[in-house]
């Protein structure tokens, strides 16, 4: 067999520039044929001139003409949103490494071609998902997930023999969380944190948005909404749990009381490398254990009081409707103004639930239908971040 072809969309950030190490360690087993950015012209010529794929894109149209001169002779160039849908198609595997919700075009355009999607943007499957559920019914299509806790349930769904959709034996997910930098802290504590502070995670390396959100347990809130779509478990079956060591990066417990669980270090190209190589894993240790060395593992809950986020992911769930999509595009604004320094830690919760209470339903059965829902909550959302803003 040859090696598997690759698109890598949202190849310069965390997640794109982590695939490409998985491709260099197997170069027997995957070969890069597109490369998709969205305005990082220098890392992806650079990519470019590595991995030597047949397609480049670049998102921003007036940096084609950059892009051009710098690949290698004969390298076609694609820019514009025709040009993300392009490589969302080109390769066997479809790494989705876009964030927020402008990944929402790469995902439909993978699946739609009957392509493996590698996904790691929870977004677009989150806010559009009765458009994305139809996607994944073109033959051929599938997506195997690359969010360390997603990877590691459907690790644990094959160990428990529930791989083909039959989830009748399992009793609950749990998703594991490290709790963030702001752990054990109460509101008083965090009324004042700095963009600085939210930014340093304890345990992995990850752009801003995702980080923040991971301070804010908004990333757990998405992820407990994507674990639905992705395992078809109603949420009110799947639970998060804190883990300061980031080690277990979740478990599935079965009827009968077993639980599964994936341990490794925190390494994402573990995540990445089983997504893009499933159902055979491939042959570089990334995150390994060394068994031999001394290791406390912990677990607690949640604050829920303290991170509310949590439970405004939840009420979105039960909500349905545009609930999840309105909640997904209020974080969205919420924590692009906490990183301009124009919103505080404590109002992203805030302006998130607020956009809950003034969700007005629709219907969700087209991309159009989500993107108006998209629309509206963002205006929403970003009008309360001005206000909020005049008001200090």
């Amino acid at each position: 067999m040859g090696a598997r072809t690759v698109s890598l969309v949202g190849s310069t950030g965390s997640i794109g520039t982590q695939a490409a190490e998985v491709v260099n360690a197997q170069p027997d087993r995957f070969t890069v044929v597109a490369l998709a950015a969205l305005r990082s012209v220098d890392r992806l010529v650079a990519q470019a001139r590595a991995l030597r794929p047949e397609l480049v894109v670049i998102a921003d149209p007036s940096l084609a003409r950059q892009v051009a001169a710098g690949v290698p002779k004969g390298t076609e160039v694609l820019a514009g949103p025709e040009g993300l849908v392009a490589a969302g198609a080109a390769g066997e595997v479809v790494v989705n490494g876009v964030v927020g919700f402008a990944g929402l075009p790469v995902t439909l355009a993978a699946l739609e071609a009957g392509r493996r999607l590698a996904l790691a943007n929870k977004e677009s499957l989150i806010a559009a998902a009765p458009v994305v559920q139809r996607a994944r019914q073109t033959p051929g299509a599938e997506i195997v997930p690359v969010d360390s806790e997603h990877c590691a349930i459907h690790q644990c769904l094959a160990a428990a023999g529930s791989s083909d959709g039959d989830t009748s034996a399992v009793k609950r997910l749990l998703v594991t969380a490290s709790g963030g930098p702001f752990r054990g802290r109460t509101l008083s504590e965090l009324a004042e944190v700095t963009v600085e502070d939210a930014l340093h995670h304890p345990t992995w390396q990850m752009g801003p948005k995702i980080t923040v959100d991971c301070s804010t347990l908004m990333n757990k809130g998405l992820e407990v909404l994507e674990a639905r779509e992705l395992f078809g478990i109603e949420v009110d079956r799947i639970e998060v749990v804190v883990h300061p060591q980031s080690v277990v990066h979740s478990m599935v417990e079965t009827v009968d009381g077993a639980t599964m669980a994936q341990l490794s270090r925190p390494d994402m190209r573990l995540a990445i490398g089983y997504a893009m190589g499933w159902p055979e894993r491939i042959n570089t240790p990334f995150g390994a254990i060394d068994w031999s060395a001394p290791m406390e593992l912990t677990f607690e809950p949640p604050d829920r009081k303290v991170f509310a986020c949590l439970d405004l992911a939840y009420r979105a769930a039960r909500q349905g409707g545009a609930a999840p999509a309105w909640l997904n595009a209020a974080n969205e604004v919420a924590v692009a103004a906490f990183l301009a320094r124009e919103l505080s830690w404590p109002g992203i919760a805030q302006v998130v639930a607020g956009a809950l209470d003034a969700c007005t339903d629709g219907p969700m059965s087209s991309v159009d239908d989500v993107l108006e829902a998209d629309r509206q909550a963002r205006r929403w959302a970003e009008r309360a971040v001005a206000q909020r803003t005049v008001a200090a």
